[in-house]
């Protein structure tokens, strides 16, 4: 598991579309290269964040579920 990261966005609580418009406004902000860690809650965040990377070119780097809240960490392109 991932543990380094250059910023962190709490979704939690929040439902689609939400955490990836805060995580695509949150990535906008940051350097090539740099990770972003998100916290959510949403079971449907799982699919949008494999998809949204899919769609802009970030990378997924992980992601993992405890305790129904999901743990996801992104590196700009």
């Amino acid at each position: 598991m991932m543990t380094d990261f250059d910023k962190d966005l709490d979704a939690r609580g929040l439902n689609c579309p939400l955490p990836i418009l805060r995580a695509k406004k949150a990535l906008t902000e940051m350097s090539s290269g740099q990770v972003l860690r998100i916290l959510a809650t949403d079971p449907g965040s799982v699919k949008d964040f494999q998809a949204f990377s899919k769609q802009t070119g970030n990378e997924l780097v992980s992601h993992a579920e405890a305790n129904k809240e999901f743990t996801f960490f992104m590196k700009k392109k």
